[in-house]
């Protein structure tokens, strides 16, 4: 079967629609593979520390290079589709994807294990936001929403499978497995590449701005750093201070430098559409906290209550049911309540889940740790699937590429900066807690969790300055809703 003709598409609107199918389950692949890899991960980190010779509560390390180095690539990937085209650069993704799971297997120590991490973050970096692209150049305005709830949904299949999955590798076999399980997703993920995926590009590629690509990358990598330096390189305040500083001023320069030049790499006029601007700022503040949730709850099961890998993964399973099943009422909770009222209130929820899990303790019934899960998961999904959605809903052609980069930049920016925070907020309650005894631990981690779920709390005032009117429009096309 060949590639999708694009020019056939456009002129025969009813072919169409096969091909957003096929689209539709090819860019849920990739969300497969980001969604199994992470989950995999945070199960296996003390396993992997163990292994390793190093405290699982310093392993933030390997999920922040990862989550870094997306961030860092990303603000090229929409010129690198609009370039190279989305069929070419989301195979070219997927190899490489693949290729760092290998090297993440057969990695024998820390160091070799985060530059296997980075050259997974390469992969991701294209995979994540030219798959998004690609839907939001094919997919009617209309049906969006629709959309990417539909694909959210495969992608959650990750966090179901990826925690047991990581724990009965880990158990029972070795964490290296861990790795190798993208292997042959990646291998179905190319062959349904070079089948389904249109070859989308821009209309003229602009000249790339690498002088400011080399000040957004350097202040984000020097901001994250600051943050993960505090618990995991060991610097002083001063030198992290130093480093913060830089970060900030090297994006503050950035600014500066999109505002007098002509082809810049986000444009100023971006933040002109108010549901982007107030999107974009809450989907960093908010991620900033619930971000880093991946990462606590499983380090809590296993260093701090006592599970083996297995239970801990099993543990993880109400998050990602709930989560699937929150994707079909976000759409009509939305057009009957609008994005403002929804994220407000959803964003308090989710900093008050968050926070609950201050209150967990050995002896608690089970039944209370898997409504406490659940809870977790169902407003989480929620949040992300409106948040993402009012970031773009409003842009036009000329904006989509330009948009859709920069949402997923702030993403993942604020997955690697709420790990680093986190890890540095749990290594600052253990100096003052200590370490000595299995109840200091747990009095650490639930000073971390409320702590974590207060800033997610506070970003819901962002959200409060979103357009009262807008709300998820209507599907033109019920076919699609109902995928959704």
């Amino acid at each position: 079967m060949p590639p999708p003709d694009t020019t056939a598409i456009a002129a025969d609107p009813g072919a169409a629609a096969p091909v957003r199918k096929s689209l539709l389950w090819l860019v849920a692949v990739g969300f497969f593979m980001q969604t199994l890899d992470a989950t995999i991960i945070n199960t296996a980190l003390p396993a992997m520390a163990a292994s390793l010779g190093e405290s699982p509560l310093r392993m933030q390390s390997v999920v922040v290079a990862y989550a870094l180095t997306m961030a860092m690539l990303i603000p090229a990937s929409g010129w690198i589709a609009d370039r190279f085209g989305t069929r070419r650069v989301f195979f070219s993704a997927i190899v490489l994807f693949a290729v760092g799971s290998v090297l993440c297997a057969v990695s024998q120590g820390l160091g070799q294990l985060v530059a296997a991490r980075v050259v997974q973050g390469l992969g991701g970096a294209l995979l994540l936001p030219v798959g998004r692209l690609a839907l939001l150049r094919t997919v009617p305005r209309g049906e969006f929403l629709q959309a990417m709830s539909f694909v959210a949904i495969p992608g959650l299949i990750g966090p179901l499978l990826g925690p047991t999955l990581g724990g009965w590798l880990v158990q029972y076999a070795s964490w290296h497995w861990i790795f190798l399980i993208n292997v042959p997703v990646g291998l179905a993920g190319c062959l349904a590449t070079l089948r389904f995926m249109p070859d989308l590009r821009g209309a003229a590629p602009r000249r790339f701005d690498g002088v400011g690509y080399a000040l957004l990358a350097f202040g984000m990598v020097a901001i994250s750093l600051s943050l993960d330096g505090v618990a995991e390189l060991g610097l002083r305040q001063g030198g992290v201070m130093v480093v913060l500083v830089f970060g900030f001023a090297s994006v503050v320069a950035y600014w500066l430098h999109a505002a007098r030049t002509a082809e810049p790499l986000f444009a100023p006029t971006l933040f002109k559409v108010p549901t982007l601007s107030i999107g974009l700022l809450g989907n960093l503040f908010s991620r900033l906290g619930s971000s880093c949730m991946p990462f606590l709850v499983p380090l809590l099961l296993q260093v701090a209550m006592g599970y083996s890998p297995v239970r801990a993964g099993l543990m993880m399973l109400p998050v990602a049911l709930a989560g699937m099943a929150m994707k079909r009422f976000a759409t009509p909770l939305i057009t009957r309540h609008g994005y403002r009222r929804v994220l407000v209130a959803n964003t308090v929820l989710v900093g008050l889940a968050m926070g609950s899990f201050a209150l967990t303790a050995p002896g608690q019934p089970f039944v209370v740790h898997v409504v406490q899960l659940a809870l977790f998961g169902a407003v989480n999904s929620l949040q992300f699937t409106a948040m993402n959605t009012i970031t773009l809903k409003d842009l036009d052609g000329g904006m989509a590429s330009s948009g859709n980069s920069l949402l997923s930049m702030v993403q993942m920016l604020a997955m690697s900066m709420g790990v680093a925070a986190a890890g540095a907020v749990l290594a600052g309650y253990n100096g003052v807690f200590g370490t000595d005894t299995p109840a200091h631990t747990l009095d650490a981690f639930q000073s971390t969790f409320a702590s974590m779920g207060l800033i997610t709390i506070a970003s819901a005032f962002i959200f409060w300055h979103l357009p009262s009117e807008a709300r998820a429009p209507r599907p033109a096309q019920p076919e699609v809703s109902g995928q959704g």
